[in-house]
């Protein structure tokens, strides 16, 4: 299982991006909001981009904007492995296959009130589809039971249609939701890492 760690609910960016560095975490989920398409709004890309002076690990970009082609160009810049857009948008392929441009994986992230079959016109254009667990927008959220049987859902249609995607879910993830979540590849989580003392055990305990 590969684990990808949220700085949304950090107190301190710099300091856990450089206690992440020193793990073996997967990548760095960088979330990315501007105000409209959730009602929060995180750091401006005119200090986002200096993420890179504190940790070298691959970024995990999760766009919850209005208009995402406008962020892809500048998120392409950094050492960025997914870009990830909401279904819920507007221009979703052409969103994709500007993602693609950039040589960067390209994801698609569904709300817990979408269907995963609104998924499917999608799957030839997307390498990771992000399930939310929580309603996206803010950290700190309790899990949704019901994303477990989405999850496997999910992994079934995938399945049928034959699509090498992998399975990220975010929000509210903790070791005991992770035992869970064995039909996933890659378990996000923030709060239960940035929380601890022990950044490396916490990642440990979510790779089931």
């Amino acid at each position: 299982m590969k684990v990808s760690a949220s700085f949304l609910s950090s107190q301190n960016i710099a300091t856990d991006l450089k206690k992440l560095n020193d793990t073996d975490i997967d990548y760095i989920h960088v979330d990315f909001m501007d105000g409209k398409f959730v009602p929060n709004k995180t750091l401006p890309f005119r200090q986002m981009k200096h993420i890179y002076e504190f940790t070298s690990k691959r970024l995990d970009v999760h766009l919850m904007v209005e208009k995402p082609k406008k962020w892809i160009s500048k998120f392409a810049t950094l050492n960025t492995e997914f870009i990830t857009i909401h279904l819920e948008t507007e221009d979703i392929i052409t969103s994709l296959e500007q993602i693609h441009t950039y040589g960067i994986k390209a994801g698609l992230s569904i709300k817990p009130d979408t269907a995963i079959e609104e998924v499917v016109p999608y799957l030839p254009y997307v390498d990771l589809i992000l399930v939310m667990a929580v309603e996206p927008g803010k950290g700190g959220q309790e899990f949704m039971e019901d994303t477990v049987q989405r999850v496997k859902d999910l992994k079934k249609l995938l399945k049928k249609y034959k699509a090498n995607i992998e399975i990220s879910v975010d929000g509210g993830i903790n070791n005991e939701y992770a035992k869970k979540l064995k039909n996933a590849d890659i378990l996000v989580s923030g709060f239960y890492i940035t929380s601890s003392d022990d950044f490396q055990k916490q990642i440990d305990s979510l790779r089931v």
